[in-house]
Formats: structure tokens, C-alpha cells, sequence
């Protein structure tokens, strides 16, 4: 093999090899699930292992690409931020990583796949072995753990305009000096966000990043600025994602949702409070029974004179205490066989309350109450769960009005498709905490005479650790880029379900670098490995994220 071709141009070559298969596959796939009426949703159930698999190779293949993409840039503008060769050398091992992972899942069993051996052997060729091999040998990876070390928590070229860096630093200051020392106390503690984050988080327009000017917000009224929305969260998260990172999420998503389908006057009359974060919003989606099952809800929405009346369950609202109005999706059309097609949006208003517990009454008899479920991690923002007995809204709080009834569901998508870029902003918040603390304890930590950042096994972790990390940003970034210009949300799913599942290894070895103090509670990485955990599991289900909406679509377009 070339030395030209162990580098971008064959990394490039190799993954047209994979991305071939995978295009194979998900039309094999499609054959065996489609009948007169198209593709039979049972038929696809029987696929539910290799749709998932598919979803990940395609996941992995778009982050490589992305990769590819990137260290070209940074190549072009003269290496910029962290030498010459490190971008391109982290992008070169994830590749060989995408392909060997896309290989293994493909080769454990070709069969569910529509392959044979001979296809297979497209990814064993002595061209793409070769490749992996390189990137992936011991010396190799031992010395780009070194080189990264060196950075001290660095990982390589951002590449943002001017105003991202601008907002990255305010944000970053804001994280270091006022979040990170309170998140262990919030943490440990169990406590509520308390106001010394809320108040400079609202001075800065934090609540504001995805509202148009013309409502009192940040964003540009003649284009969408999702770049500034994944910095700043990143580095709230990387102070801490219970106690900041997680702030802008909600009004992320209903801030979405009233432009997507709400009123002029709906528009005029909220979206300037939730910019102010007066009041705080939350957004009551899931029911106990039916999780990421949205067509499946069953909160009742009634009719009534002047107004509507819910009564039902809702769980996993997080913010729903401090809150002081919800977000809600109930079913407004008794007829269960409507699915999606029954449910409307409502904003529902109520009090403001700090404890774990609330009661709220309506003067006219209503009560909504609410309980903060315990959790591991992710403690600060509270997730909780509501019961409405005879909640009443106003018609004038039925998001689209009386043209908005069941048309909910697709608000709701608006709404969450922002939502899964920002969890994938916070996943790269909690790696890049994580990883600082692993760089800085590999080297004060000891071990048989030397710091354990000089042994081999501790630089391929930095390095492996780094390279994901890099490509988690690089890739988040270029899906963000993607959005502004009204693209990219099959990216935005895909990055979301790459991100948060690769967090949740990061941390775990930020923790095993750590060795026993990566187990004790007073030190930051095990926080970082708990919160982690959440990522795979809020703002759409890893597995209902891989099979219903990625594979489903690539399966469709197959």
C-alpha cells in the first residue's frame, strides 16, 4: 500500500468499500419487508437486529466522512490550533475504527444482512486491512497519546467563525468560575439549580439562542444559528449537564415548536418571556406506559367551553418544578386508530415551585401535581412525574389554534429534531470535561516510579479518547452547519445516537484512568460517568432513535 493511500485518499477509498455493503444490506433489507402496500411495519420488526447494526455502520461511516472532511480543512488552513498532523492522524484511526466495527457487525452475521463471503470480502482486501492495521497499531496509537497528552485537555482544531469563538469563551469563563464550583454540591446534594447560574445564564441570552430577534431572542430573524446553540451548550455541559448544560434544551424545543406551528400571537406573547427565562418552560412529552412511543399517548384532552380539559399522567418532565409553564402533548381526539393524528399541543401555566414535591391549583378546581423522580445522575434540573386531574387551558394556549388541533405530534418532532443536535452538544460538554481530568491525573499519578501517563496502555486510551472526542465535535458541528441551512436531520439523529453512547465510554475510562478515586464521589469523573448515562436514553431512545427513525429512513430511501 501507497503512502498516499494510508492516508486521507485511502481512508476515503475504504469507507466507499463499507458504505457499498451498507447500501447493499439495508436493499436486501427493504426487499424482504415490502409487500402491495409498501413496507410492512411488521415485517420490519423481524429486522430489528440488523436495522439496528445498519444504523450504527451508517452512523459511524457519516461521523468517518465527516472526519475526512474536516482534517482537509484544517490541512488547508495550515494545521491551525494544535500542529500540523493531529487532526489528520485522529481522523485516519477513527476511520480505521468506523471500518473494523462496520466489519465485525457485518461478518458475525452476514446472512441477516443479505450477504455472502464474497461480499464481504470487499473489507478484507488487503487495502482496507492494511489501512486498518496501520492506524491501529500499538506504536502508532501509543505516540498520538503522547502528542495529545502534551495539549493538556486540547484535542485539535475547533474551526469556528468568529462570533462561535466569542460565545465559546464567554460561556467557557462562565462554566469554569460560576457552574463547576457548585455542580458537585448540586450533585451530591440533590439540590435544585440555584439562582447564582440562572440569573448570568439569563443576563447572557442563554434562554434566547434559538428565538429570532424579532421576539426578543439571539437568533438572526432571516436564518436558523445552530452553531451557536451546540457551542454554548457544550460548555455549560462541560461544567456540568444536570447543573447548566441541560438549561437550554426545553426552550430549544418549544421555541421550535411555536415557530413551527404556532400563532402569530402565540409567538409575540411567549417566545419573548422563555427568551427572558420568565418563566422557565418544561416539556411534558412521555407517559408512564408508552416512552418513546409518542402515537401512543393517552393524556385526554376534553373540550370544554372556553377551554380544554386534561386529565392524565405525564413522566420525565424535567424542570417541570421550577417551570412556570409546560409544554404538553395529549390526545385531543378520543379515537385510538388516529395514532399520532389525535394529538395536540397545549401550553399549560402554572406557579413556579423549588422542592422536589408540588401541588397546583386551579381556581377553578384543577390540580396538577408533580414528584421528582430519584435518579443516579443528572441531578439539578429534576425530572419528574405530573398528574392532571381536570387541568384547565384556555383556548388560546392550543398551540396553532383551532387549525392546530392534531397536529401536535409533528410540532413535537419540529421541536425535538433541535433537541437531539443540543444532546449531542452536551455529550461532547461531558467528554471534554471528562477528558481534561483524565490528561491532567494520567500525569500527577504514580505508579511503579513514573506518572501512568508514560505507560503504553494509558497514551492509546488518551488517544482513542481524543480521537472520539474530536470527531464527536467535528461531526456535531457539520450536522449543525447542515440545519442552518434547512438540512441535515438524519445527520442530527445519527450524531445524536454516535455521541451519546460514545460518552458514556469516555467517561467510563476517564473513571478507570482514575483507577479507585474514579469510584469515589468526590471526584468529578464519577459524575461525569452518571450523567453520561442519560444521553443514550432522553431526547429519543437509542434503540427507537436506530430502528424508527434512521434505519426506517434508510431503509426507505434504499
Amino acid at each position: 500500500m501507497t503512502e498516499v493511500n494510508r492516508g486521507i485518499q485511502g481512508a476515503q477509498h475504504c469507507l466507499e468499500s463499507a458504505d457499498a455493503l451498507i447500501k447493499k444490506s439495508l436493499g436486501w433489507v427493504k426487499r424482504q419487508c415490502t409487500g402491495s402496500k409498501g413496507i410492512s411495519n411488521e415485517k420490519l420488526d423481524e429486522h430489528q437486529l440488523a436495522s439496528f447494526d445498519l444504523a450504527w455502520c451508517a452512523a459511524e461511516s457519516a461521523g468517518a466522512r465527516f472526519a475526512i472532511d474536516y482534517a482537509r480543512k484544517v490541512a488547508a488552513g495550515g494545521g491551525a490550533g494544535s500542529g500540523p498532523c493531529l487532526e489528520e492522524r485522529m481522523a485516519l484511526v477513527f476511520c480505521a475504527e468506523a471500518l473494523q466495527n462496520i466489519h465485525n457487525r457485518l461478518r458475525a452475521r452476514p446472512q441477516s444482512f443479505g450477504l455472502d463471503d464474497a461480499d464481504l470480502a470487499a473489507l478484507s482486501v488487503p487495502g482496507v486491512s492494511g489501512f486498518c492495521q496501520a492506524q491501529l497499531d500499538a506504536g502508532n496509537l501509543g505516540a498520538l497519546g503522547e502528542a495529545v497528552a502534551a495539549l493538556n485537555g486540547a484535542t485539535g482544531a475547533y474551526m469556528l467563525s468568529d462570533d462561535a469563538t466569542m460565545m465559546q469563551d464567554s460561556f467557557r469563563k462562565l462554566a469554569t468560575n460560576v457552574v463547576m464550583p457548585l455542580a458537585e454540591k448540586i450533585h451530591r446534594e440533590d439540590r435544585i439549580i440555584p439562582q447564582e447560574i440562572l440569573d448570568p445564564l439569563t443576563e447572557m441570552g442563554c434562554f434566547g439562542l434559538s428565538i429570532p430577534e424579532r421576539y426578543g431572542g439571539l437568533q438572526s430573524d432571516d436564518h436558523e444559528d445552530n452553531m451557536g446553540m451546540i457551542v454554548v451548550t457544550e460548555e455549560l455541559s462541560r461544567g456540568s449537564l444536570g447543573a447548566a448544560g441541560s438549561l437550554i434544551t426545553r426552550p430549544e424545543i418549544l421555541s421550535r415548536a411555536l415557530q413551527k406551528g404556532g400563532t402569530e400571537a402565540q409567538r409575540q406573547k411567549w417566545l419573548p418571556q422563555v427568551a427572558m427565562g420568565e418563566p422557565l418552560c418544561a416539556i411534558a412529552v412521555t407517559e408512564p406506559d408508552t416512552g418513546s412511543d409518542v402515537a401512543a399517548m393517552r393524556l385526554k384532552a376534553t373540550k370544554c367551553d372556553g377551554g380544554w380539559i386534561l386529565d392524565g399522567a405525564k413522566t420525565w418532565c424535567t424542570m417541570a418544578g421550577k417551570a412556570g409553564v409546560l409544554l404538553v402533548l395529549a390526545r385531543s381526539n378520543p379515537d385510538s386508530a388516529l395514532g399520532h393524528k389525535g394529538l395536540s399541543m397545549f401550553l399549560v401555566e402554572k406557579d413556579s415551585y423549588e422542592g422536589h414535591d408540588f401541588e397546583y391549583r386551579q381556581p377553578k378546581g384543577g390540580v396538577l401535581t408533580g414528584r421528582a423522580i430519584s435518579t443516579i445522575g443528572y441531578r439539578g434540573m429534576h425530572s419528574y412525574e405530573l398528574f392532571f386531574d381536570h387541568v384547565f387551558v384556555p383556548d388560546e394556549n392550543l398551540v396553532g389554534g383551532p387549525e392546530g388541533e392534531g397536529k401536535g405530534f409533528y410540532f413535537t418532532m419540529a421541536g425535538f429534531a433541535g433537541g437531539r443536535i443540543q444532546t449531542a452538544a452536551r455529550a461532547i460538554g461531558i467528554m471534554q470535561a471528562a477528558f481534561e481530568k483524565a490528561v491532567s491525573y494520567s500525569q500527577e499519578r504514580k505508579a511503579f516510579g513514573k506518572p501512568i501517563g508514560d505507560f503504553q496502555l494509558t497514551r492509546v486510551k488518551l488517544a482513542r479518547m481524543a480521537t472520539l472526542l474530536t470527531v464527536s465535535r467535528q461531526f456535531t458541528y457539520a450536522v449543525g452547519r447542515l440545519m442552518d441551512q434547512g438540512l441535515g436531520q438524519m445527520e442530527a439523529s445519527m450524531v445524536k445516537l454516535f455521541t451519546c453512547r460514545t460518552a458514556e465510554w469516555l467517561t467510563r475510562e476517564a473513571m478507570q484512568i482514575h483507577g479507585g478515586m474514579g469510584y469515589a464521589e468526590e471526584t468529578p469523573v464519577s459524575r461525569y460517568f452518571l450523567d453520561a448515562r442519560v444521553l443514550s436514553i432522553f431526547e429519543g431512545a437509542e434503540e427507537t432513535l436506530a430502528l424508527k427513525v434512521i434505519a426506517r429512513a434508510l431503509i426507505d430511501a434504499a
